[in-house]
């Protein structure tokens, strides 16, 4: 039987390479592990109520990524998607995490795909909640920024300047669905988050992570061959109400893992756990007692 303890979560900080990093987990020391990277924009806090909702079988971590939530800012940290990777690496080592399923949403499943290049011993299994790397699949909001890609002018910049603010926060957690989902979104997410972004060097790094996701396209092809050639236990999670990343881009993933479960929340968006949790909750459960035991 599980300590209580271990059932709820924990807020840790650790330093790593001498930076500042936060990080939650739950779940015995000695359970399989599912880590969870963070989306934009977020931190860990958008797991909170996944990660006791799993911890009476598996360990789940999930940390802050240096530049968000709690973690540092380091000045000497590069804040490009290869850079967060490397930090996956050794925050996986420092906690001495062998092998673990991964979640990839967002940011974090590009994050996470360059890590699982690297280290493609490490990953057991998949899931995959609204996160690109298919660029015939991407969704019609990615035209502000494929604007500012093709002319970097101040008014091209403009609009993912304006974006890195509290209304910018609020349009990505609701702005995409139904006014019956949008309630159910509570508004923590960008009420609790935007002060702890709104710095100088924390709007920098959001605008520069939407300049560099033009250089993170040339990965797409580098993903999909990981996918393709290493054939990982996956679950397609996703909320289709997603205008960067609409139902075609979780059909996509189909082409290189034909054997993967694909579930479609319909009136769900890209912040599913949020709107559609007692949904998604058996899926994750079911998926990972058959892939991470």
């Amino acid at each position: 039987m599980n300590d209580r303890s271990d059932l709820e979560v924990r807020h840790c900080t650790r330093t790593i390479d001498g930076d500042t990093v936060f990080y939650r987990e739950a779940g015995p020391e000695t359970a399989p592990v599912l880590l969870l990277p963070h989306g934009y924009p977020c931190s860990s806090f958008q797991y909170r109520r996944l990660m006791p909702a799993l911890a009476d079988r598996w360990r789940t971590v999930a940390p802050d990524f240096p530049g968000f939530g709690y973690s540092g800012d380091p000045a000497r940290f590069g804040y490009d998607f290869d850079a967060y990777a490397t930090f996956l690496e050794r925050f996986t080592d420092a906690l001495e995490l062998g092998s673990y399923a991964l979640w990839l949403h967002d940011y974090g499943s590009q994050i996470g795909l360059r890590h699982a290049i690297a280290q493609p011993s490490r990953i057991r299994a998949l899931i995959i909640q609204n996160g690109d790397i298919y660029a015939d699949a991407l969704g019609p909001k990615y035209e502000t920024i494929r604007r500012f890609w093709r002319d970097p002018s101040p008014a091209n910049r403009a609009p993912l300047e304006q974006a890195v603010s509290e209304d910018g926060f609020r349009a990505e957690f609701v702005g995409e669905v139904d006014d019956d989902v949008a309630r159910r979104v509570p508004p923590d997410l960008w009420k609790l988050h935007w002060p702890l972004m709104d710095t100088p060097v924390r709007r920098a790094l959001s605008v520069g992570l939407m300049e560099k996701l033009k250089a993170n396209l040339d990965w797409f092809p580098r993903y999909q061959a990981y996918l393709r050639e290493q054939r990982p236990p996956a679950m397609i999670l996703w909320g289709p109400k997603d205008e960067y990343m609409p139902e075609p881009a979780a059909r996509a993933y189909l082409r290189d893992l034909p054997e993967a479960e694909l579930h479609l929340l319909n009136d769900a968006g890209h912040w599913l756990l949020e709107t559609h949790f007692e949904v998604a909750l058996p899926l994750v459960r079911r998926f990972l007692g058959k892939v991470l035991h």
